[in-house]
């Protein structure tokens, strides 16, 4: 059955696993999401689940919000998202939803907003190529010509200079790397749309659902604590018996 969580992308880093092998991953750090509605086919017309994500002041919220996240008794959030295709019956509300909803191997889907590049020219924006630099040509950057004589306008879709990025895209079948649940951070293969700190919305996989493939283990370079070594206060205990014996020593050749 389809499962989601909301998460904010954070960057892109390495990791490595025991046979050498580099795996580039974007980092997703996941702080609890709360359900804070649940749509059902009766009331609504079809069935999902209402998300909410990133906690806020309750002084920076509208009374409208407040009321709506104190019914799932949770604190106002900054984003509100909707999973649909989910088993309603699964979830009830003011339930918290943590990472470990993803496991390591999974094939996932995420949705982000991409990054904004304002207003380029057609070069940029669709690859055209550009004009002779040379030879008097006043014909460098520009997008050429704009259609036949006959229609009297341009038609729809003609590519041209206008507003770049800062579109709604989903990249499909990535691969879930790592979960660390004590972080609260989820670890995936390769990139996904949005700049740094943005929203993303990971989902499972529409073309591949239930779908985990095996996964190697991964090198850790966490050290763990580990209780003191009784034998190195020996080992001091040592040295100041051999500092006092080098310098009774000293003080009876002196004398």
């Amino acid at each position: 059955m389809k499962k989601g969580i909301l998460g904010r992308k954070i960057g892109m880093t390495q990791v490595f696993t025991k046979s050498g092998k580099l795996i580039p991953v974007t980092v997703v750090s996941v702080e609890p999401n709360v359900v804070t509605q649940i749509k059902t086919m009766e009331n609504d017309g079809y069935e999902a689940i209402q998300l909410g994500f990133d906690t806020k002041r309750e002084k920076l919220a509208t009374k409208a919000s407040i009321g709506h996240t104190n019914k799932a008794n949770t604190t106002p959030k900054r984003f509100f998202r909707e999973i649909r295709g989910v088993d309603v019956n699964n979830y009830s509300l003011g339930q918290e939803i943590k990472v470990d909803t993803f496991v390591e191997g999974e094939v996932v889907d995420v949705t982000g907003v991409t990054k904004g590049k304002g207003f380029q020219g057609v070069i940029k924006r669709h690859g055209q190529s550009r004009g002779p630099m040379g030879h008097g040509s006043h014909y460098h950057r520009k997008p050429g010509s704009m259609g036949t004589m006959r229609p009297m306008r341009v038609f729809k879709g003609k590519k041209l200079p206008g507003h770049m990025g800062q579109l709604t895209v989903t990249i499909q079948n990535l691969e879930v790397v790592a979960v660390d649940l004590e972080n609260n951070v989820i670890l995936i293969k390769g990139n996904v749309p949005g700049a740094k700190n943005s929203l993303v919305i990971i989902e499972s996989a529409v073309k591949n659902p239930d779908k985990v493939n095996a996964r190697e283990e991964l090198i850790s370079y966490v050290t763990e604590k580990t209780p003191e070594n009784p034998e190195s206060t020996e080992v001091e205990e040592t040295v100041e018996t051999e500092s006092e014996t080098v310098t009774e020593e000293t003080t009876e050749v002196a004398e």
